[in-house]
Formats: C-alpha cells, structure tokens, sequence
C-alpha cells in the first residue's frame, strides 16, 4: 500500500468516529431516534480494514452493531441518519432502524439484530456467486457472542464443503452484552481455532490495528476470490460504549482500568503514529477531516430532521421499493 492508501483508511475511519460521536450525542440529549442504537465506536478498524480490500461487486452482511460496515463498504451516510430518524428517505425506508440498514447499490446487502441471522445469508450469497462463476465474495461481520450459535458452525461447514467465496470478520469485542468471554467460552479456546476444524483457513489479528486487519483482509478476500475457500478472520477489539445505547458503559460491568486500556489503543491514534515517520502531517489531517466529517454529519442530520414519516396507510408496503430520492452523501 501506498502513504495514501494508508491515509485513506485513517480518514474512513475519522468519518466513522465523527459519524457516530456526533448520532451518539443527538441520540442521547434529543430523544428522536426511537430505535436500539449499536455504536460501533473504537471498533472502527475492523470494518474499515476489511472493507477496504473489497470490491465494489462483493457483498458485505452485517449483525447489530452495522454503521461501521455500512459506511466503510461505501453506504449513504444520509439514508443512514434518515433510517435512525425513522423517515421515509432512511435506506429502509425508515421500517427497520439501525440495525436493518441495507445500500445494495454500495454492496452492503443488510443487517440484522437476531444472533446470527446474517451469517448464512452471507454463505447463500457466495454459493450464488460460486453457482454463477462471479468472480464475487461475500463477507459477514458478527461479533464473539455469534461463534456460539448453531448456525456459526452449520454455516462453517457448509462453507467449506463447498469451498465458497465468503470471508466471515468476527469482531471479537471480549463480550455478549454483559458477559465476558471467560463466563462463555472454556479456557485456551478460541475462535479462529475452530474454523480450522471445518478445514479452512483462519486468522487472528489485532482489530484495532487497521494496516495489519487490511493485510490480513485483503489475503482472505483475494484467496476467496481465486476459488481457494473460505476464510475465517477473528479481530480482536472493544466497544468503548455500552452495548447498546449512546452511554460510555450503564451496566458497570467493565472496569474503569479495563475501558481506559482499551481507549489506550485507539485505532485511529494507532494508525496515526505508525503513519507519522512517512508523513509528519497526519495529525493536521486528522484535525482537517473532523472538521469536514462533523459538517458533513450535521447537514445529513438536518436533511433527515426535514425529511417525512413513512405514510401510515404505506406502512405494510415492503421496504424493498424504491425509496424517494433525496440528496445523498454517498462517498465513490
């Protein structure tokens, strides 16, 4: 990768910090967005690192927490805020909230709330493509919690038997809601561990570091690509927010120690410090691209604030019809 694409990860991800502070904040003090929020603050190179090895034409599945995938595989972040705000413009026509946000355009296929769910959607996807001869991936993004379902490992198998064009980014963020890893899963385990029982190739890398998730992507995508199987990528990051809602943390099961370690390792100041020896001006951009990103939010926040409701005899119409158009902010 060039300087400048190592630049552009750290400015994807500035824009998703920026993005979610500020929905965080208006979630929190407005009371407006009546629907369950997931931030996905402090996990942002995950997302972004994967995302940024695929192609336009692969398809990226999301679970719960999905405005980080959504805006790095290329969303509008406009139907985005429009979908939190439950308005007609939202990208579900403001039918499903945060966590059914879907831009088929961008190649972000949907998400969903139950444990799981989209998990073999993504292997359907790929087993379509690998049926077809597309030269296409499907990824699917799911957190710790979701390797302890039955689908996780059905999903697996099938994945492998077939040797399918599917990429599964388990953002191991340490918890199921309130329950740490040591309550769930027996000690010395792991999860990367057990896709290599189905045969197939997996990995484990630092999430919060977005050169090395991006590498590790980029090798998983491309090999999927070329007709050599799944893979299976396990990032290990943290939340910084509650598990769901706008608050640092409600339930007072995280030690104050244990956020601020996490917090320590900022994805994006880490980015910054391994980019700063090639290029000293990293943290005037930084600064630059809150500016612009903050602005940008705020004038997708004031669209959906004017934007209307969902006709209430137009309620059971499906979400799959064409939205009404509206002034975008979708990034090419």
């Amino acid at each position: 990768m060039t300087t400048l694409d190592r630049l552009r990860l750290v400015r994807d991800m500035v824009r998703i910090r920026c993005a979610e502070e500020t929905l965080a904040d208006l979630y929190r003090d407005e009371q407006l967005m009546r629907t369950p929020t997931h931030f996905s603050i402090g996990q942002e190179a995950t997302a972004v690192g994967v995302c940024a090895a695929t192609r336009r034409g692969d398809v990226v599945y999301s679970a719960h927490r999905s405005h980080a995938p959504y805006l790095a595989k290329g969303g509008d972040l406009a139907a985005l805020v429009a979908e939190l705000y439950g308005k007609e413009t939202g990208c579900a026509r403001g039918r499903g909230g945060s966590v059914h946000l879907v831009d088929h355009a961008a190649g972000f296929g949907g998400s969903a709330a139950i444990l799981g769910e989209m998990i073999p959607v993504a292997v359907g996807a790929a087993w379509a493509f690998a049926m077809d001869g597309a030269p296409r991936v499907a990824l699917t993004f799911f957190g710790d919690g979701a390797s302890e379902e039955g689908v996780f490992h059905e999903s697996l198998n099938f994945a492998a038997l077939h040797r399918l064009p599917v990429v599964f980014v388990c953002e191991n963020n340490q918890y199921s809601i309130a329950s740490p890893l040591s309550a769930r899963q027996p000690a010395g385990s792991s999860i990367w561990q057990r896709a290599l029982g189905y045969g197939m190739r997996a990995s484990r890398i630092d999430g919060n570091d977005v050169l090395a998730v991006h590498d590790a992507a980029r090798t998983a995508v491309e090999a999927a690509r070329a007709g050599e199987g799944p893979h299976l990528l396990e990032l290990d990051t943290y939340r910084w927010r509650e598990h769901v809602g706008p608050h640092p943390d409600a339930g007072g099961y995280r030690s104050h120690a244990e956020v601020a370690s996490w917090i320590e390792r900022c994805p994006i100041r880490t980015a910054a410090d391994a980019l700063r020896p090639e290029d000293p001006t990293v943290d005037d951009r930084i600064d630059a691209w809150r500016a612009e990103f903050t602005e940008e939010v705020a004038r997708a926040v004031e669209l959906a604030r004017a934007a209307p409701f969902p006709d209430v005899t137009d309620l059971l119409s499906g979400a799959d019809e064409p939205r009404p158009l509206a002034p975008t902010t979708r990034r090419n």
